[in-house]
């Protein structure tokens, strides 16, 4: 498995494991999450997504029963913050809102740390672009957040460039990563200026839902139609060979693949033994546009 630097003392394997359905699950017992975790170190694959709305603000607990002290040194843990809705410790929210408040953010990973047993958490991402944020206020609170060794690195995830550079233009610290929507079934990153944007400053793309919500999995249509013939050519799924028409890009996009069945856990590195040449990542596009490229 690849690595990805993060910052000078940070890197992630070049495919991360997502957590978000992590409670949904119908055993979420600690014997089951160390199974899954299992699967992946086994590959190489080090780096887990979480984040605090997880499983309805649950997920993160259920991570966090699991890990020994073993497991905890073994891997690396990205979380979120700034989603409010009525669920949990949030309860009673009057409606779906951001928060990047200072307060929130600080109380947010206090959270974090304390039902995931952690002492630092290696990324903090801004889960939603806030349309109320003060980016002085959240990028002293992240800044502080660093200095303080609660966090380790800081990114953002689904903000457009000029999210990004409003939020940066009150930091000290390097933003490192932002996690957006990425896949042949969202595909726009690649023409809208925003997997540009991030591959000219040298930013490391973390992608999510890689493969579109399971629907590249189950679908049928032209982009189904060469999915298969290539993984029937290369002895893969159709999942490993979506997710290795990301692997490709120059940009060294980081898939967040989320699943929690054992047996596919287990198969998410064959992704890296698909060879994907230009000619053929380029019919999986056209497909994806339903054109031929101009």
């Amino acid at each position: 498995m690849n690595r990805v630097r993060i910052t000078d003392d940070l890197d992630f394997s070049r495919i991360v494991y997502g957590m978000w359905r992590l409670g949904d699950d119908s055993d979420t017992s600690p014997e089951t999450v160390r199974d899954k975790i299992a699967g992946c170190l086994d590959q190489g694959i080090t780096t887990m997504d979480q984040a605090d709305i997880y499983g309805g603000y649950m997920a993160e607990e259920i991570l966090g029963n699991a890990l020994t002290p073993e497991l905890r040194n073994r891997i690396e843990v990205v979380t979120k913050c700034d989603i409010v809705i009525d669920a949990g410790r949030h309860a009673g929210a009057r409606v779906k809102h951001y928060d990047t408040s200072r307060a929130h953010i600080e109380g947010s990973v206090d959270a974090s740390l304390r039902l995931m047993g952690l002492d630092a958490i290696d990324l903090l991402l801004i889960h939603r672009p806030d349309p109320l944020m003060d980016h002085h206020e959240t990028g002293r609170a992240l800044d502080d957040l660093v200095r303080a060794g609660k966090v380790r690195a800081v990114g953002v995830s689904n903000f457009r460039p000029w999210d990004w550079e409003l939020l940066q233009s009150a930091m000290e610290t390097s933003l490192v990563t932002n996690q957006i929507e990425l896949s042949l079934a969202a595909h726009e990153p690649f023409t809208n200026g925003d997997l540009a944007f991030h591959q000219r400053h040298g930013h490391p793309i973390m992608a999510w839902s890689p493969l579109g919500g399971g629907s590249l999995m189950t679908g049928d249509g032209p982009v189904a139609t060469i999915l298969d013939r290539v993984a029937g050519e290369q002895g893969v799924d159709r999942a490993a060979v979506a997710t290795a028409w990301l692997l490709a890009h120059p940009a060294g996009i980081l898939p967040v693949m989320g699943t929690n069945n054992i047996n596919r856990i287990k198969s998410l590195s064959d992704a890296l033994k698909v060879d994907m040449d230009r000619q053929t990542w380029f019919q999986l596009y056209e497909a994806a546009l339903g054109r031929e490229v101009a």
